[in-house]
């Protein structure tokens, strides 16, 4: 029988599916970020797919199943994941659930003046067996603020970026120290300048004119990067923080013992004793520790594990390496991933504030994170398992389970701000974000 003409097919109209984003356009890549899909079916079951490629080109990705709820709607903010990369509710874990497609891969971000793309898809039904493509969106997160300046910085022997937020200033400085193998990183800098401090991004080795190795380190060199932030018109004083991480943040401990003009002083994951190479400065020398490669554990897949190379406790001849934090001026917080397989973290945090305390000094802050591993970043950032060691010349285990990992970088990020607010100042009513 022929359909009477003009009237339509008796098949549903198929539903506009829609991402809404929160906020909606571009955003800073430590920042939480809503997603809503909308024009589901009730109780629909779907997939949905997070994936970038960094500067590089090696992909990341993540995935997370789902239902909508009763009126076609899913919030990320409300709605656990049924299982995928993670599980339960998650609003930002197809963010830091993103794992590399390439092993032994950190996801890092080279060139803060472009923004890294999250592309989101939503599929039809449950991976494995996800069907068609619903609907679509791209997050765009970006690291330079609005209005913030990024200096290029090549005074003396000084190779650094300097970072100052909007507006007239002064701010509060803080020196910002990697870890090895890095050269120079600007992101973490550039991302904590956001919050009111003027941040240097400072190179100390394997970049442009400065030594290769880390062998032998000068803290004159160090000395005349802080000074270099202490005298600059836009940065206020009468002191500078330093926030460091690895061997970062063991310099960290060495700068505030021996140099003038260290207020506060943020450790991620340092040693106390000091490693790796001889630290030189005004005649005297810190030699490094030895370490006992005997105790190299390789894990079941092959990577290397480095956490009992070196001595805990420690042993005699490890006293001529141990920093002498005693002679600190500074305030101290350390932050501490307790599945550290690096080196044992926590111990040394707890070595410095004996030590620290046996000489009448300020006990410091030490803050914990259980299931937390070695490459403590800001929030958002993956967990990396597993990387190439820059000494070791081989893949080694950080530790960290995902989630656990994921939570403590939110804290620590913030809880780092909080200090630095504290003991040096900066713009007042800026509260970091929490998920």
């Amino acid at each position: 029988m022929m359909r009477p003409s003009g009237l339509g097919s008796c098949a549903p109209a198929r539903r506009a599916v829609t991402v809404t984003l929160e906020p909606p356009g571009p955003s800073r890549w430590d920042e939480p970020v809503g997603i809503l899909v909308s024009g589901l079916a009730p109780e629909q079951p779907v997939t949905l797919r997070t994936s970038l490629r960094d500067e590089k080109g090696i992909l990341f990705g993540a995935h997370a199943r789902y239902h909508a709820d009763a009126g076609g709607q899913l919030d990320l903010a409300r709605a656990p994941s049924l299982g995928g990369s993670f599980a339960g509710l998650e609003p930002a874990g197809l963010l830091w659930a993103m794992q590399p497609e390439k092993p032994c891969t950190k996801l890092v971000k080279r060139d803060v003046q472009t923004p890294f793309t999250v592309e989101l898809e939503v599929l039809r039904g449950h991976e494995p067996d996800a069907g068609r493509l619903l609907g679509r969106a791209a997050l765009e997160r970006h690291f330079l603020a609005p209005g913030m300046r990024r200096e290029r910085v090549r005074a003396g022997r000084v190779r650094a970026t300097l970072f100052l937020p909007p507006g007239p200033g002064p701010f509060s400085g803080i020196v910002d120290l990697s870890g090895i193998g890095i050269g120079l990183m600007e992101y973490r800098a550039c991302l904590l300048a956001g919050k009111g401090f003027a941040v240097m991004a400072l190179a100390y080795y394997n970049y442009e004119d400065l030594p290769k190795s880390i062998e032998n380190l000068h803290l004159d060199y160090f000395e005349e990067a802080v000074n270099y932030l202490l005298n600059h018109p836009q940065v206020k004083g009468p002191g500078v923080g330093l926030l460091g991480i690895s061997k970062g943040g063991e310099l960290c401990l060495s700068l505030a013992s021996f140099l003038k003009g260290i207020t506060a002083a943020v450790i991620i994951n340092g040693s106390v004793i000091n490693t790796l190479g001889t630290l030189h400065y005004k005649g005297g020398t810190l030699p490094p520790v030895e370490l006992d490669l005997n105790r190299l554990k390789i894990t079941a897949d092959g990577f290397a594990d480095t956490v009992d190379i070196l001595n805990s406790p420690l042993g005699e001849t490890d006293q001529k390496s141990f920093i002498p934090v005693e002679r600190a001026e500074s305030t101290f917080l350390f932050l501490v991933g307790q599945d550290d397989h690096n080196w044992k973290s926590e111990f040394y945090a707890n070595e410095a504030s004996k030590r620290l305390q046996a000489h009448n000094k300020e006990k410091p802050q030490i803050i914990c994170y259980p299931g937390t591993g070695h490459y403590i970043e800001p929030p958002h950032f993956p967990m990396c398992r597993a990387s190439l060691h820059a000494v070791f010349h081989r893949p080694v285990v950080w530790g960290g389970e995902p989630r656990a990992h994921a939570m403590a970088q939110v804290d620590a990020w913030k809880q780092l701000q909080i200090f630095f607010h504290k003991h040096l100042g900066g713009e007042k009513g800026i509260v970091p974000p929490t998920l």
